[in-house]
C-alpha cells in the first residue's frame, strides 16, 4: 500500500504564520483554479474527499495540510501533503489575487520543509503565463517538481507524450523537472506520480 493512502488531513491555515513549524518534508500541490488539484490529490490518497474543491473556481483560500502518521513512531509524521490555493481565476477581484500570490510565493520562498513541487497543469491548455511565473519562483530554490499534466485521458497516447516534451521545454528554468501525463479518473500516471512524491517524503520507505 502507498504510504500516501494514510494521509489525513490535520490543519487548515490563511496565512503563512498559522502554519505548524516546519519539522518534516512537505510536498506541495499548486496550479490553476480547475486545473484537477484537488482531484488528484484524492485519487493519490485512495480517498474520495480528502481534499475538496471549492463550486466556486479561485475561492478557496486556505492552505490545507494532509499528514501521514509514521507507523513507527506514535503522534508523529512522516510527512505532509500541502494543497496551496489555486490562482489565475479571473473573477476574483485583484486585492484577493495579490494576496494569494503573496502567500503562494511565500510559501515556495520561505517554507524550509519543503522537500518537492506538485505543479498542475491541464494537458488541453499547455503552460500558461502564470504557470512560467510560477515556475521561476520554484526555480529560484532550486526545488525538484513535478509537472502533472492532468486530465490526460482527453487526449490519444502520442498528444500526450508530444505534450509532456512541450512541457519539459518551456519550463526547463525549473532544473530538476519531471512532466508526467496525468488523469484522476483514467488513473494514469498514477503509480509513477505516487513513487516520485512518495520518494520526497520518506526515501527510506520506497523500494
Amino acid at each position: 500500500m502507498s504510504l500516501l493512502h494514510r494521509a489525513q488531513f490535520t490543519v487548515s491555515a490563511a496565512r503563512l504564520d498559522q502554519l505548524p513549524a516546519p519539522t518534516t518534508a512537505e510536498v506541495c500541490f499548486v496550479g490553476r483554479s480547475n486545473s484537477g488539484k484537488s482531484s488528484a490529490i484524492n485519487v493519490l490518497a485512495n480517498q474520495r474527499r480528502l481534499a475538496f474543491s471549492s463550486k466556486t473556481p479561485g475561492r478557496t483560500r486556505l492552505i490545507n495540510l494532509f499528514g501521514i502518521p509514521d507507523p513507527i513512531t506514535p503522534d508523529a509524521w512522516l510527512g505532509f501533503l500541502v494543497d496551496l490555493p489555486g490562482y489565475g481565476y479571473a473573477a476574483v477581484d485583484r486585492s484577493s489575487r495579490d494576496e494569494w500570490a503573496e502567500v503562494l510565493g511565500g510559501y515556495l520562498h520561505e517554507r524550509a520543509s519543503l522537500a518537492g513541487v506538485v505543479l498542475l497543469i491541464d494537458i488541453r491548455r499547455g503552460v500558461t503565463d502564470l504557470d512560467r511565473r510560477l515556475a521561476r519562483w520554484i526555480a529560484l530554490r532550486g526545488l525538484p517538481t513535478l509537472a502533472l499534466l492532468t486530465k490526460a485521458d482527453k487526449l490519444p497516447y502520442g498528444q500526450r507524450i508530444q505534450a509532456a516534451a512541450r512541457v519539459r521545454k518551456e519550463l526547463a528554468d525549473i532544473g530538476t523537472l519531471t512532466a508526467l501525463p496525468f488523469s484522476a479518473t483514467h488513473r494514469i500516471g498514477l503509480d509513477e506520480a505516487a513513487v516520485h512524491i512518495e520518494n520526497w517524503i520518506s526515501p527510506q520507505a520506497v523500494p
